[in-house]
């Protein structure tokens, strides 16, 4: 299998042509008086999109394939207890991006537009003298179409744009570079090899090498040789958008675990969906035909898939990380590696995301920088928002005054300051997800909220024993995770319990009370 997945290097057409070609030109030549220790840092951010935290080789999984992966958590610091703000993309990012709680930032469903007030990761470094850039998926802009040139107004000086649907891909430049370089070029890049081929179902009609994971891969890597020719501070914003469904995959990757048993989750009745909360129920029996029994030859083919996914991203890491090494500017560069959440596959009866179970909100991170990056596995719980402080306090940058996330720099390095571990970690979601498209109509309406669901804003908090999870309208869930990790057993309404539930609520009161006094209480009286 390994000579199967060997790369071939054939993508040396830009999507950009003339404009991204004078970018590249304008790109100062390096300095050679220059050294490693003078240049300040730079930042490579890897993310791929909805990859659970055990679908790595490194944090456990015995069966995937990840060597690359695995060779950068053995380089890291590698977090096994690291949990995102909201389980769906865009609030998620948003969290990742401002260092700030959903509540906070207020974007809370997926394709709306961010605050004009909120400033990106990227826009505070470009005005600290980096050269940014986005390679794939943002997610993130202030106002629609998705344009390249949108993305660029949150803070990129280079964008090479992929969100990957069909609503956005009139902007993709991966679709455009598929026209000018796909022999397959009117075949659909997601379509799936349907009948009696045998084998599996979702392998990809179009050829690996036009497929988005090898485009994003290469071209990062594109760049990532541009950028660190020059005597500018780069940050590399490398986004795939896999393992998202849908389950396409290519080949040799679809038969990568065709012959792997994988375990799954237990079957879900109706009957155990319906002793969820009202708001998870519409969630997950929404549509017209819920997944919840769907045949287990199936769900195995799905989960295969989404490990070849992974697998094929790996490689493409692996690659990055290679094309870093040759540059020369490895010892220099902060690599970070995440997603922005994870994937039931078919865990309480769902498929995606959207809930606040282990599988949607528990993902990968890591993080490493030679030299001062303590390498090991680090169990504190820490979250998304934590990442923003800790790439300024490694860069020497100041917090931005409204960041709500904690450095992590104290814990993984030697710079001389205590860490003070979180003792919990939070999450919200708007629950049933609001969406439009296809044959769903979950719109929130003034007054009536979501599908009979009033008030659709859910809260979760997650410390090392319990997690509770607070639905206005009198819903509620409570999980033993040391006793019920698969959190099966709801004691929320048990009387012995009362007692957590209180403290878990009240811990959720105040976190939505203490986060934002930096935009409610003056820094300054108006009067010197």
């Amino acid at each position: 299998m390994k000579d199967l997945i060997q790369r071939r290097d054939f993508m040396t057409g830009t999507v950009a042509g003339a404009a991204l070609a004078a970018t590249a030109a304008s790109i100062p030549a390096v300095n050679a008086a220059q050294t490693p220790d003078d240049r300040k840092l730079n930042v490579l951010f890897i993310m791929t999109d909805q990859q659970r935290y055990d679908c790595l080789g490194a944090n456990g999984n015995p069966i995937i394939q990840t060597p690359n992966l695995d060779r950068l958590a053995a380089q890291s610091a590698n977090f096994s207890n690291f949990f995102v703000q909201s389980p769906v993309c865009v609030p998620s990012r948003a969290s990742f991006f401002t260092g700030r709680y959903a509540h906070a930032h207020r974007n809370r469903v997926n394709y709306t537009p961010l605050n004009e007030s909120e400033v990106l990761m990227p826009a505070r470094l470009q005005s600290s003298g980096y050269r940014t850039a986005l390679i794939g998926k943002t997610h993130l802009y202030y106002q629609f179409p998705p344009t390249p040139e949108e993305a660029k107004r949150t803070g990129y000086d280079v964008v090479e744009l992929h969100d990957g649907s069909k609503i956005s891909d009139p902007w993709s430049d991966y679709v455009k570079w598929r026209q000018s370089h796909d022999p397959q070029k009117d075949i659909y890049y997601r379509k799936t090899v349907r009948g009696g081929t045998g084998g599996n179902p979702y392998r990809a009609v179009i050829d690996e090498h036009y497929s988005d994971i090898t485009w994003t891969g290469e071209r990062t890597c594109h760049w990532l040789r541009q950028l660190a020719e020059a005597d500018q501070p780069f940050f590399l914003f490398s986004s795939f958008f896999k393992p998202h469904s849908p389950f396409e995959v290519s080949e040799p990757f679809d038969a990568m675990y065709s012959d792997v048993d994988i375990p799954l989750p237990r079957q879900e009745s109706l009957e155990d969906i319906q002793r969820l909360p009202l708001p998870l129920q519409k969630l997950i029996l929404r549509g017209g035909k819920p997944p919840y029994n769907m045949e287990r030859e199936r769900l195995e083919w799905c989960y295969r898939s989404y490990y070849g996914a992974i697998s094929h991203i790996d490689r493409e890491v692996g690659h990055i990380l290679d094309t870093l090494a040759k540059s020369g500017a490895a010892e220099n560069t902060i690599v970070v590696f995440t997603s922005d959440h994870g994937d039931q596959l078919l865990e309480h009866g769902f498929m995606g995301k959207n809930a606040f179970f282990e599988a949607s909100i528990h993902v990968p991170f890591m993080i490493r920088l030679p030299g001062r990056v303590k390498t090991g596995r680090y169990d504190e719980l820490t979250e998304s928002v934590d990442l923003l402080p800790t790439l300024f306090d490694l860069l020497d940058l100041p917090e931005p005054y409204h960041c709500h996330g904690k450095s992590l720099a104290p814990l993984i390095t030697d710079c001389g300051t205590a860490y003070e571990p979180r003792n919990a970690v939070f999450s919200e979601n708007i629950i049933p997800e609001v969406i439009t498209s296809g044959k769903l109509d979950f719109q929130f309406e003034k007054g009536k909220g979501v599908k009979g669901i009033r008030h659709p804003d859910a809260k979760m908090v997650r410390t090392r024993r319990w997690k509770y999870n607070y639905y206005p309208e009198g819903f509620e869930e409570l999980y033993d995770l040391r006793s019920d990790p698969l959190e099966q057993q709801n004691l929320a309404s048990r009387p012995e319990f009362q007692s957590v539930v209180r403290e878990m609520k009240g811990r959720i009161l105040d976190w939505l009370i203490t986060t934002t006094e930096t935009e409610q209480i003056a820094p300054r009286w108006m009067i010197p």
